[in-house]
């Protein structure tokens, strides 16, 4: 499973908060629901969120192992 608290982790620590995203970088309100949400974002997004954090992806997400792994083709 893929969490993004490493990116409100990240932000806090850099003293940024989500409403200066939106307002002083135009980032998405859309994408900025989608990492509360835990949803699926782009790589290009997390390349910006690096590039803007000044810091690496694993800043920004986090990968934990499902205890059972889920097959996607057969959903």
């Amino acid at each position: 499973m893929i969490t993004y608290e490493p990116f409100f982790a990240t932000l806090k620590r850099k003293r940024i908060s989500t409403y200066y995203l939106v307002n002083t970088y135009g980032f998405s309100k859309g994408t900025l629901d989608s990492l509360k949400q835990g949803r699926n974002i782009t790589l290009s997004t997390l390349d910006y969120l690096c590039e803007l954090l000044q810091c690496e992806p694993e800043d920004i997400i986090r990968y934990t192992p499902n205890q059972t792994p889920k097959n996607p083709a057969q959903e």
